[in-house]
Formats: structure tokens, sequence, C-alpha cells
């Protein structure tokens, strides 16, 4: 193989990565629907983000990813990153209610699975710069977001653990027996 996967290679590479968000997102969803939305603004310090704003960071972060790995001149360099946020996220609600939270979880996927499917396997594997000027494959900069996304499924799980909850990945391995 070459530095650069050809033809299928490329798109089975990109459908796994579009299953991989999918997954990912839906663990992120099962793990915000296993808390109370009257829990919604637990935070374990001060200066930590709530359950709410996890989520909202979360959709935020998806949206950059989506956007900006997309277009054609996708250039992370191209501006301030919180220009980013402002420019992909900038539509979201100010102050969303966890119902409209988890609702924004399942609809932002599918619009970004959409956009992601519109620019095409051909367009991942191409070189988009990184915020730290240095470059990487579209389809790379993904997997780092969805590492991302997982990363933070992992908190909202530690969030429920400290508020004395099963996280929704333990009650899908030992079902009942879950602690």
């Amino acid at each position: 193989m070459t530095g650069r996967p050809e033809g299928s290679q490329a798109h089975e590479l990109f459908a796994e990565a579009l299953e991989s968000w999918e997954y990912v997102r839906q663990g992120v969803l099962a793990e915000a629907e296993g808390i109370p939305e009257d829990r919604w603004e637990f935070r374990p310090h001060e200066r930590s983000r709530s359950v709410s704003d996890v989520v909202l960071h979360i959709l935020s972060s998806g949206l950059v990813m989506s956007g900006e790995l997309t277009r054609a001149d996708g250039d992370f360099t191209r501006q301030p990153p919180p220009a980013f946020t402002e420019e992909y996220a900038g539509d979201l609600p100010a102050d969303p209610s966890p119902h409209e939270l988890k609702k924004l979880l399942s609809s932002t996927l599918e619009e970004g699975v959409a956009k992601f499917r519109a620019a095409g396997a051909e367009r991942m594997i191409t070189d988009i710069r990184r915020f730290d000027g240095a470059s990487w494959k579209r389809l790379t900069w993904m997997y780092h977001g969805i590492g991302h996304e997982d990363y933070h499924r992992g908190q909202l799980a530690l969030y429920a653990r400290m508020m004395g909850l099963v996280p929704a990945l333990t009650r899908a391995i030992y079902g009942d027996e879950a602690k």
C-alpha cells in the first residue's frame, strides 16, 4: 500500500469512520439519557463543565468537525478556533434544555454524516491543516474528532458515577447486575 488509500479501500476506510462516529455518538446519547434531566447542571467542581455544558461542547465540536473537514478549502488555521465554533455551531440554542440537547445529539449526527457523504471518500483522503499548522489527512482528523467525542462520553460516565448512577455502557454490558 502507498501512503494514500486507493479507490474502494478509501471508501471502506471512510465508511468505517462514519460507522465509528455513529457508534460513539449513540454511546454519548445513551450516557446522556441515563442522567436524569433535573441533574444536568451537576458539575464536580465549580470550574468544571456541567452535564449540559459537556453535551453542548460535544455538539459544537462535531459541527466544527463535519463543517471544516467537508469544505473543499478546509483549513483549521484560516481563523482562530473560537471563530470555527461561531461559524459552525453559532445556531445552537443559547440555553437549551436537556431534552433539546438530546434531540440535537441525534439530528446533528445525521446532518454531519450527510455532509461527509456528500463530500465523499476522495476528499477525506486529502490533506488539511490542523490548528497547529501541521497537516493530516482529513480522515485522520476525523478520527481525532471521534476520539475527542468518546473522551467526553467517558466524562459523562464519570459524572454519572459521581452522582451515584450506573453508566449506560456498564448497564449495557452487565444488565440488571450492573453496579
